[in-house]
């Protein structure tokens, strides 16, 4: 066996938290060593976040095309050519993990193509050659879930893998999970021509999300024919020839070309050696404390293996803040309410911080105010004839502790929610912050002069 030594940093997995720690360790004069067995970038570039919005951007242009006259431009659509937008989408992917490539190499970081295993804790397993480094970083990522008994067969029962690589538009479809892959899945397909049935088990779709967010976003897809069940559990599942009857626990039977199982993501840790070598797991996850150590000494985990939000830009945010750890720079802990989230699904739906009903549980009914800016007052949001609104959470007489968003492109705007909730901002700072106009961000500004006391474009 070959033994290769000398790294202050060996990171298992190079998707975003990965390959975020691998340059900023580098950047900190660290001899780093990247191991990944697919491809630098991991599921968020290739399999996630990047080629799904890709989807969802095709799908805005087709339904613009469709819904064009009523800007006063005549146009013709004539139907999805699906080898023509995974080539367009592709091409996106194949681009930015080209840079990707650029900066393992711009950075200096060892990479090393294989499956790792941990064997020490200073030591990772690829291929028969050992690596020792004097702190390991586990970001083995995530992978897509199913329920018990629910098989994957690739054809008419998929997960989110299968359905971004469809070489067509299915005629109808299941979507199993109404969280952020489903509800954003059900949008590229409807807007294709699909029908499109989203079942979720609990009461609303969006479930995460503030209950006003996700009373919005239902009723724009009842406009648009989405179907949905909530608060039903799925039964079963029969494939026949051309597609699927899905049961449901309420008797009910669905009939579709596809199921796609869209349940959640479970963090990648079994048969890698954490457990063998002291890491303690839980349903999978890696235990670590706030700083992200695990209970072996110099060994840190990062990204979707962490409990918490399974976001790329939260495991950006890991790698950075545990290479800065290990250069002994003290950084500030990652905050889950801190970091802003989106679902990119038409209406876009964006939040940070707690929910009205996050925050009655944690301070009381009656230390919470909150306020909704409807979009219909909002110049920029009715040339994009999109509804929805700005919601603020407040504690009373306190700073804004939760910003929720509905609407067309509002992904946009939360990263300016973001810093009002982490700069602890009271409404009355915010209101004197000036929005360009016409922009969709002065819905911020207005909500939080209303919720001031100095309300501008909001009726009574």
């Amino acid at each position: 066996m070959a033994d290769t030594a000398g790294f202050d940093v060996i990171i298992l997995g190079g998707g975003s938290g990965g390959y975020a720690a691998a340059f900023r360790a580098s950047e900190l004069g660290m001899n780093v060593a990247l191991i990944e067995k697919d491809k630098v970038g991991g599921t968020c570039l290739h399999y996630g976040c990047i080629p799904t919005k890709a989807l969802l951007h095709a799908a805005e242009v087709a339904d613009n095309s469709r819904e064009s006259e009523q800007f006063g431009v005549k146009t013709s659509f004539e139907g999805i050519d699906m080898p023509g937008v995974n080539s367009y989408k592709d091409g996106i992917v194949a681009r930015l993990y080209k840079g990707l490539q650029g900066l393992v190499k711009a950075n200096k970081v060892t990479f090393i193509e294989g499956e790792g295993k941990l064997v020490a804790p200073n030591a990772v397993e690829v291929a028969g050659a050992r690596y020792e480094g004097r702190n390991i970083i586990l970001a083995t990522g995530s992978r897509s879930r199913s329920l018990p008994g629910l098989e994957i067969d690739g054809t008419r029962v998929i997960s989110s893998y299968e359905a971004l690589t469809l070489d067509r538009v299915p005629s109808s479809a299941v979507v199993l999970g109404g969280g952020v892959i489903g509800v954003e899945f059900a949008s590229v397909w409807r807007s294709f021509g699909a029908d499109v049935t989203i079942v979720e088990a609990l009461p609303r779709l969006v479930p995460a999300e503030d209950e006003a967010s996700s009373k919005v976003v239902e009723r724009t897809f009842r406009k648009r024919g989405i179907g949905f069940k909530t608060g039903v559990r799925f039964a079963g599942v029969e494939t026949r020839d051309g597609g699927v009857t899905v049961s449901l626990e309420n008797g009910e039977k669905i009939e579709a070309e596809v199921l796609l199982v869209a349940v959640g993501r479970g963090p990648v840790t079994e048969g890698l050696g954490y457990e063998e070598n002291g890491v303690t797991l839980d349903r999978g996850f890696v235990v670590t404390d706030e700083r992200l150590r695990t209970g072996v000494p110099n060994v840190y985990a990062v990204g979707d293996i962490v409990p918490g939000l399974q976001l790329a830009h939260r495991g950006f945010a890991h790698g950075i803040f545990v290479a800065e750890e290990i250069a002994g720079l003290n950084p500030v802990p990652v905050d889950d309410l801190g970091i802003p989230k989106v679902t990119y699904c038409d209406p876009e739906v964006a939040s940070v911080g707690l929910t009205e009903a996050q925050a009655k549980e944690r301070l009381g009914d009656d230390k919470v105010v909150t306020l909704e800016y409807n979009l219909a007052g909002n110049g920029k949001s009715q040339i994009l004839r999109t509804q929805g609104h700005a919601k603020l959470v407040r504690e009373k007489d306190g700073p804004v502790i939760g910003v929720h968003l509905v609407g067309a492109r509002v992904g946009e705007l939360i990263a300016e929610a973001q810093l009002i909730y982490n700069w602890e901002a009271l409404p009355d700072e915010v209101a004197q912050l000036v929005h360009p106009h016409p922009t969709q961000s002065e819905a911020l500004g207005e909500a939080h002069m209303a919720l001031a006391g100095k309300p501008l474009h909001v009726h009574g």
